[in-house]
């Protein structure tokens, strides 16, 4: 009798199964992903770093080179591959869509949570919503049919340039920086608001000088998030920027960023070719710009943390 009501009390429980295999589902979708991200590392590696060591480019003169014909040779017997009009292309308009979408992400958050936060969560929310949700392809065919002919009216020239992918890069990230806003300035804890009112302060400097400096590490963070996305941004910026591999001369000038010009020739390119090779050395600037961003939204998380 003992013995058979040891082995009852030793038998694990059905929830203390389900908890094992929930942990082991977990696990091994934890490792699937870890897995699936360094593969796509070591494969983007493997391909870009092709065209320095098989093809022999010079790692410094791709970077700053100004000419990008992969293949045409210059004068030295090298391939035409410097990405410097791409990569200036990309910040440029990466830095000019966070600069014009951070004030209005701000003023919008600022709204929907300490001005009037119940009429404006009720309109601005699901207008925020629905941006969020419009695919790349409309923004970047609305950017074409109505962004490009006014710029071309207004400013002359074709219309094509970093101005219309700037325009259109500030519409797609605003949604994403305003909702990032929205939830850092509502963990704001709300003494911190009552202590300013009670010391006397009126609502604006509360909400300057207390709200928004607690949240400053949350609003880098949603800024930093949101150029990420607008360096990454391929199909609406090709369709707006002119994708002409020249260094930026103009904001209303053709340009090309590094997703466009990857989207344009991928296609068209043999794969283990030089040109192929070169376009696979600009996937791996992108990734590892990528990766800088995911790092620096870290850092600035971990140093903004709140102590417990």
């Amino acid at each position: 009798m003992d013995k058979k009501l040891q082995e009852q009390l030793l038998k694990k429980s059905k929830a203390a199964k389900l908890e094992r295999l929930g942990r082991g589902v977990s696990f091994s979708a934890l490792l699937l992903i870890t897995l699936t991200v360094f593969a796509i590392i070591l494969f983007v590696a493997s391909k870009g770093l092709s065209t320095f060591f098989s093809n022999h480019v010079n790692f410094w003169d791709f970077l700053s080179g100004k000419s990008w014909n992969p293949s045409v040779t210059n004068s030295h017997g090298q391939p035409e591959v410097g990405a410097l009009p791409m990569i200036l292309g990309s910040f440029i308009v990466t830095i000019l869509s966070a600069i014009i979408a951070t004030p209005f992400a701000i003023g919008t958050a600022i709204f929907m949570t300490e001005i009037s936060p119940r009429r404006g969560a009720a309109i601005l929310q699901p207008v925020t919503e629905l941006l969020v949700g419009i695919p790349s392809v409309v923004y970047g065919f609305i950017g074409l049919t109505v962004v490009v002919p006014a710029v071309r009216t207004v400013f002359g020239g074709s219309g094509f340039g970093i101005f219309s992918g700037t325009f259109v890069l500030f519409v797609m990230i605003l949604p994403t920086v305003t909702s990032m806003t929205v939830d850092t300035l509502k963990t704001v804890p709300r003494y911190y608001r009552e202590a300013a009112l009670a010391l006397g302060a009126t609502r604006w400097q509360m909400i300057y000088k207390v709200v928004l400096r607690a949240a400053t590490p949350g609003i880098l963070t949603a800024i930093v998030f949101g150029m990420a996305r607008a360096f990454g941004e391929a199909l609406a910026v090709q369709m707006v920027i002119g994708n002409a591999a020249l260094v930026p001369t103009s904001l209303f000038a053709p340009a090309s960023t590094l997703t466009s010009v990857l989207t344009t020739g991928i296609g068209n390119t043999v794969m283990g070719s030089m040109q192929n090779n070169a376009l696979w050395s600009l996937a791996l600037v992108l990734l590892v710009m990528s990766l800088i961003f995911n790092l620096v939204i870290r850092l600035i998380g971990r140093k903004g943390a709140m102590p417990k």
